[in-house]
């Protein structure tokens, strides 16, 4: 159990400190994943805390994430205050599908990029969403973006945003237990269309996931070690040359969908990075006229973090893509 340690005097500005002891349930667990459980934290960083020497076990600093933790332990350190976000707000078109105090749903347009990165600060998701909610939570260090999950800049569709932190805490722990397979109430599909389509009426692909072995900024299903990804797909329609699929993730890992869809043969049309042009001339028109993968995050439901209310939404086609399915009819 968390224990206060004083360090934090509450005025938003000062660094907050932690402090507890290690328990039964937690005895021989590694102290990342201990850390990221104890402060409802990702993974990644509670090992920014560790590489920075804010982490100590019985007064030592480790320096390693993979410490395995013994009982009566105490682990101990100090979380650095939030740094200011130099990302302006911005009144851009918002499609809000549900808001209250702790969560805010959205449905995101192709395009979009979810999060601001260095060079790129202005018009994005967060950008909108800091006109719109004044008060987000933060997130890895830096005030106030309150992202806890991300679509591709072209992918479109449901998005959830969280307004407080102890919505932050909930559904980052959540997304990230969906990341590693975990069961749980969080749900996702989407609807893409495959071209060529995949033969058979549905299935489920079960691989290891990691990084491209020669081109290191895309990812591969065919590795010979990483991490468990798993996706579920059925056809839903036939098309002309291509197929209109809805895949459920049972996993979540970045590019997942369009790696697996590329790797087993059946790429995601218009894909400018897993994808290739189709050589029949009328799925390669549609293509164009798409210019993005045709991948839309079709439903998201998932307990509320704080009231446990059951919650769903679904984002209908975006023009774009419901005229290229109008197209391979």
């Amino acid at each position: 159990m968390i224990e206060d340690d004083g360090v934090d005097e509450g005025d938003g500005d000062q660094e907050t400190g932690f402090r507890f002891v290690i328990d039964a349930e937690d005895a021989g667990g590694r102290l990342d994943a201990v850390l990221a459980k104890q402060l409802a934290m990702p993974r990644a960083q509670v090992q920014r805390l560790i590489d920075d020497g804010r982490v100590r076990i019985d007064g030592a600093t480790p320096t390693k994430g993979g410490v395995k933790l013994r009982m009566g332990e105490v682990v101990d350190g100090t979380i650095p205050a939030p740094e200011p976000l130099e990302v302006v707000a911005e009144d851009l078109p918002l499609v809000v599908l549900y808001e209250d105090a702790d969560l805010i749903v959205v449905d995101k347009p192709a395009g979009l990029v979810v999060h601001p990165a260095a060079g790129h600060t202005r018009g994005t998701l967060v950008n909108a969403l800091l006109f719109h909610c004044k008060d987000l939570s933060g997130i890895g260090g830096v005030l106030r973006p309150g992202i806890v999950h991300r679509l591709d800049k072209d992918t479109s569709g449901v998005m959830v945003a969280t307004k407080s932190e102890r919505a932050h805490a909930g559904l980052t722990a959540a997304f990230a237990a969906k990341s590693r397979g975990e069961p749980g109430g969080l749900e996702r599909t989407y609807l893409a269309i495959a071209a060529p389509p995949p033969v058979g009426a549905g299935g489920t692909l079960r691989t290891s996931y990691g990084r491209h072995p020669v081109h290191r900024k895309k990812f591969s299903s065919k590795v010979t070690s990483g991490k468990p990804a798993v996706t579920h797909w059925k056809l839903v329609e036939p098309l002309h040359g291509a197929a209109l699929l809805r895949l459920r993730l049972e996993t979540g890992r970045t590019h997942q969908i369009r790696v697996h869809a590329a790797d087993h043969g059946w790429p995601l049309l218009g894909d400018p990075v897993y994808g290739h042009r189709p050589r029949d001339e009328r799925v390669a028109a549609a293509a164009a006229a798409l210019r993005r993968q045709a991948l839309h995050a079709s439903t998201l439901s998932f307990a509320h973090p704080v009231t446990g209310e059951r919650l769903a939404f679904e984002s209908p086609l975006p023009a774009d893509f419901a005229a290229a399915l109008a197209a391979l009819r």
